[in-house]
């Protein structure tokens, strides 16, 4: 069970080794940074070295708590992450499929939500804009009701 931010690539496969050796089912998310219609080059993450890890952290328990989970690992990167490469993952491990479904649910939609995580696009024109909360994410969260 961990959280971790940093700003180098990742690779999932070196991520999962020995991730929940004694789960029935194990369900993970990667988060890729995408193009947004052909206007983006990258985006900058900013966020709060230590706050951030505890926070991490403190939702994975939470949902190892409320769903059971004999493991979980979420990653997300900061810094400045080009179109195609990966932001983030999450992994949850636990006996059945369902738990380890909901629980990865719930971490990616507190993670869209209420992670300390700044992000700012990057257009292929030379501007920059910061990247405004999403209506969709706060509906996603209101289904677990205690995020």
């Amino acid at each position: 069970m961990s959280a971790h931010v940093q700003s180098a690539p990742f690779d999932l496969a070196t991520q999962l080794r020995d991730f929940g050796r004694d789960a029935g089912a194990i369900v993970t998310f990667t988060g890729i940074v995408r193009d947004e219609g052909g206007i983006l080059s990258a985006l900058e993450i900013e966020h709060y070295p230590g706050m951030t890890e505890r926070l991490l952290a403190e939702y994975g328990e939470r949902a190892a708590e409320r769903f059971g989970l004999s493991d979980w690992h979420i990653l997300h990167r900061h810094g400045t992450i080009a179109v195609g490469e990966p932001i983030m993952m999450v992994a949850t491990a636990a006996r059945h499929r369902r738990a380890a479904f909901e629980g990865a649910d719930y971490l990616m939609d507190w993670l869209k939500s209420r992670a300390p995580f700044w992000k700012r696009e990057i257009r292929r024109d030379g501007s920059v804009a910061w990247v405004a909360a999403k209506d969709g994410d706060e509906d996603d969260l209101a289904r677990w009701q205690d995020a």
